[in-house]
């Protein structure tokens, strides 16, 4: 997947029709590979065989499927056939996401760590009926606090921390143990604004930062996590602090860049830069490649 990559939700905003064209441009950047969510619009699978249609080279990863969007038989048969398609190029990351959106889809949200553990051991026994379709790509976890961590270390390919400072890419190495190098795959994302002349804007990346922020701020999960590395509720105002923007959320290209070290260097095996834009529904394509030609 390389050293750095990209996360977007803004695809949801495009056409199904325009993602080839959009995806061949980033390719053409130099982008190794690209990650997206499951919140609301595409469903995480069809959406990763659209992108990896759309792309010759590019690694796609789901960050995350829901497991309360499928059942684990669906999710493996699902995996196994795009490994078929597309040998080596599907990650798919699980989460368990949050109450909110669980209880949308008319669920009900579980203990976080014992579903995802009944939902592995049912990924696990499953098995595949179809004929070239017996490989699973690697699985990795939507994991922040230590339990789910060590889960997904014992249990899977790796993790998929977001919305983590860099302190917290330590403490997970440390937890899955070997090195960026080395060990189980640890793909950190990270916001930033890199709109030109934003270093000088304070406006423009304090607003962008806002609006990236304003639903995280009232998840439980995020805030839980936020908490182990020193933020209390004074900066849980819905859009975060000013505290905690400067601490999610690089501003300007040079800022990122750093950003982006201090993870790798903490031990991430690759960070996925979530480049923020005027709306979460228009790619920031002019910001994704002056983005490539200094992170790449």
């Amino acid at each position: 997947m390389g050293r750095v990559g990209l996360w977007t939700g803004s695809l949801e905003g495009v056409r199904a029709a325009e993602i080839p064209d959009l995806l061949a441009d980033l390719e053409a950047q130099g982008w190794p590979t690209l990650w997206f969510g499951e919140a609301v619009g595409r469903e995480a699978f069809t959406a990763a065989q659209l992108y990896l249609s759309a792309t010759e080279r590019m690694v796609i990863g789901t960050g995350i499927a829901n497991i309360y969007g499928r059942d684990a038989s669906a999710a493996g048969a699902a995996s196994r056939t795009l490994e078929a398609l597309y040998p080596g190029r599907f990650v798919p990351g699980l989460g368990v996401s949050h109450a909110p959106l669980v209880e949308r889809r008319s669920h009900q949200y579980g203990r976080p760590l014992a579903a995802m553990r009944e939902y592995l051991d049912a990924l696990d026994t499953s098995r595949s009926a179809t004929a070239g379709e017996e490989s699973m790509p690697p699985v990795v976890l939507a994991a922040l606090g230590p339990k789910m961590l060590e889960l997904a270390r014992d249990r899977t390919a790796g993790a998929h921390p977001y919305l983590t400072l860099p302190e917290h890419t330590a403490q997970a190495r440390e937890i899955l143990g070997g090195t960026g190098e080395d060990g189980p795959a640890l793909i950190v994302e990270t916001a930033a604004v890199v709109a030109e002349g934003v270093e000088d804007d304070d406006e423009v990346w304090r607003s962008r930062a806002h609006d990236h922020l304003n639903v995280y701020t009232g998840l439980p999960n995020y805030r839980n996590s936020w908490t182990r590395h020193g933020f209390d509720e004074s900066d849980y105002v819905r859009g975060g602090s000013e505290r905690l923007k400067r601490a999610l959320v690089s501003q300007g290209m040079e800022a990122t860049r750093q950003r982006v070290q201090e993870h790798l260097d903490a031990g991430a095996s690759t960070v996925l830069v979530q480049v923020l834009g005027e709306d979460m529904m228009t790619p920031p394509l002019e910001d994704w490649r002056r983005a490539s030609r200094v992170l790449l």
